[in-house]
């Protein structure tokens, strides 16, 4: 029986401390630590190599809770500038389990001024330490929709990036807008971990196994964007007091030299203390003008007459219009302002005809066919392929984040906005003149103008051209053409017309002397107030440099605010010096607010007495009788309403 005892004793034994891993792993845990070593993200750099964003270091207050000793609680929360509350719910969280053995944050991101406040204090209380962390610092105070900002990573990203087997972890910072998200991936780098023998107490005593597990940091890697920095404040600067957006592009490669979206702030107001950034944050969230929102990329506006000039493209690689094409300013459908009465097709972007365009639209949807539901159809999928080709309908591979693709409908579309019910060309003329529901945002009107610059194609607008310095770590997209299938010579006769539109259209305050700037305005419509001025260019008319886009909200015709706005900026980034010969325009830009000044609330002084409460009895109002709905012919939807779309005759 003894035997039989020790054998099955020695067997057990046997099983638990040889064959069995499992007991050896749990007593390997508890004295081994991993140690995680965060990765400084990689630096932003402009196009010609200025420092747009680094790095900071701040302070975290670190505490021990099985050791920290606390006498004075109010005395603890003056000098290290803490609420109760706070303390309370820091230490609570820090004594979970073996938290309570290890160092936890208990105050976060102090910058390097409030940490020298405090530091000889640290020392005076046991269980306390600090450790050294970076945060984002963003060196100049533009180009905040774009760069986008950081913050802690939350628990519902955690687990996400957890669950694709990413190596994130709670505190480690994480880009959440802008370049910052997109490239997240880039400029983040890789944290590096050490493994350290812990004892009872969770006290370090040294490397485990020598180091062998451990694993370097590798740092983020920087970028360098496209932007012209010395271009982007200025263009900012003629935005201040504006809504709306500017983007320029360099057509022969698809950079981004400037994105502007206007009202904008300062991207330093979201990064530093966690109660500071959410205080700036919900400021801006609930901002009237949203400045969080970047209208460059994200806002779909009516393109307006500026997308005449696709329209005339179109018809002519259809075949539907012949370059000698003539049509009379017939204002039967459309309403349009003084000029010739019958028009080219170079002439009719000059003056920006819009029976021109209503009846070179008539061509390209019937073909000279009757205006049928299923020829409408068969029409309208054509020429929404031949837009899809200049970028609109779709975000056009760019790496802004957050684009948005914009809105050329479909027969999809109008079947459902028509309930299924037959509709025809007379339901959706307003497309001729880009109102109705065609969307697109400032990005996609000025690739189309790069589109046109270079007589054909285009390069997915990107803001990114290096990363780690390298030119070819880029994505190939960036650097491919996209072709329209458009033939060069038609390119050369709409040209001709937007080269007429600043020297003697409807742009007169985008001419430059001696730099031939070829444009077209727009004025989109706006159901909730003033219409918006829209315009869209390229300089030079050869071997163009630059293309822009620019609208402005509720600023009226075309020529009179975002004409002028483009001009600047084209002859800002062309002139060796950039210096600005029309300093009358400059002016006259700069001093322009179309945003009211925010009044602060005065409050009551406490000797000034409060004006009586009178009361007023309600007047009472007679009931309105319901309006009929209007009869619809059968099978046929309802028109929609369209108002008269104008350009500035006078620039």
């Amino acid at each position: 029986m003894i035997l039989v005892v020790a054998s099955t004793f020695i067997t057990k034994l046997y099983f638990l401390q040889v064959l069995n891993t499992e007991y050896e792993l749990k007593a390997e845990s508890n004295v081994k630590e991993r140690i995680r070593e965060q990765a400084k993200r990689g630096m932003i750099y402009d196009r010609n190599g200025h420092l747009i964003v680094a790095n900071e270091n701040v302070f975290d207050v670190m505490v021990i809770p099985r050791k920290f000793k606390l006498q004075d609680t109010v005395e603890f929360c003056r000098l290290f500038n803490i609420e109760k509350k706070e303390l309370i719910t820091q230490l609570r969280k820090a004594s979970k389990g073996y938290k309570a053995f290890t160092p936890s944050p208990l105050i976060k991101q102090l910058s390097p001024t409030q940490f020298a406040i405090i530091q000889d204090k640290i020392g005076e209380y046991e269980g306390l330490d600090y450790e050294v962390r970076t945060i984002r610092r963003y060196v100049q105070p533009v180009l905040a929709n774009v760069l986008g900002y950081v913050k802690e990573i939350d628990k519902k990203t955690l687990a996400i990036k957890k669950a694709r087997g990413e190596d994130y972890e709670q505190r480690d910072l994480i880009g959440k807008a802008g370049i910052e998200a997109s490239y997240d991936s880039v400029l983040r780098g890789e944290p590096g971990s050490r493994y350290v023998m812990m004892n009872v107490r969770r006290i370090e005593k040294g490397a485990y196994l020598d180091g062998k597990m451990d694993k370097l940091m590798k740092m983020g890697e920087d970028l360098q964007t496209s932007v012209d920095l010395q271009l982007q404040k200025y263009a900012e600067q003629l935005m201040q007091g504006k809504r709306g957006a500017v983007v320029a592009i360099e057509p022969a490669t698809g950079e981004i030299l400037t994105m502007v979206s206007g009202p904008s702030y300062h991207p330093n107001k979201l990064t530093g203390r966690g109660k500071e950034v959410t205080k700036n944050y919900l400021e801006l969230l609930h901002d009237p003008d949203k400045p969080l929102f970047n209208r460059a990329a994200m806002a779909a506006y009516p393109p307006g007459s500026t997308i005449k000039t696709v329209q005339a493209l179109v018809g002519l690689s259809m075949g539907v219009i012949t370059e000698n094409q003539q049509f009379s300013c017939i204002q039967r459908v459309v309403k349009c302002h003084g000029h010739p009465y019958t028009l080219n097709i170079a002439r009719s972007i000059q003056y920006s005809c819009n029976p021109w365009y209503r009846q070179a639209y008539s061509k390209i949807i019937l073909k000279g066919q009757r205006d049928t539901p299923e020829n409408t159809r068969i029409g309208l999928q054509e020429w929404r392929e031949y837009m899809h080709r200049f970028g609109l309908g779709h975000t056009a591979g760019t790496d802004i984040h957050g684009a948005k693709a914009g809105l050329i409908p479909d027969t999809t579309y109008y079947d459902r906005r028509f309930r299924n019910k037959k509709w025809v060309l007379s339901n959706i003329y307003s497309l001729s003149i880009g109102q109705g529901e065609m969307g697109a945002t400032p990005l996609q009107m000025a690739n189309v103008a790069a589109t046109i610059a270079n007589r054909g194609y285009y390069i997915a607008p990107h803001i990114v051209r290096k990363i780690g310095g390298d030119s070819t770590r880029i994505h190939p997209r960036f650097r491919t053409k996209q072709h329209t299938g458009i033939a060069k010579k038609w390119f050369d006769l709409v040209i001709e017309g937007m080269e007429n539109v600043p020297r003697a259209g409807t742009a007169r305050r985008a001419y430059i002397k001696d730099i031939v700037v070829c444009g077209k305005t727009g004025t989109a419509q706006n159901p909730h107030g003033e219409d918006h001025s829209v315009f869209i260019a390229f300089a030079p008319k050869e071997n163009p440099k630059i293309a822009v886009a620019a609208y402005i909200e509720n600023a009226g015709f075309g020529g009179t605010w975002a004409a002028p706005i483009s001009s600047l900026i084209i002859e800002k980034y062309l002139r060796e010096n950039g210096e600005i010969t029309r300093k009358y325009a400059e002016k006259r830009i700069l001093e322009k607010r179309f945003i009211k000044p925010k009044q602060k609330k005065e409050e009551n002084k406490p000797n000034e007495k409060e004006p009586e409460k009178t009361e007023e009895k309600p007047q009472q109002q007679k009931p309105k009788k319901p309006e009929k709905p209007k009869r619809m012919a059968e099978n046929q939807a309802e028109q929609p309403k369209l108002k008269n779309e104008r350009d500035d005759p006078e620039g």
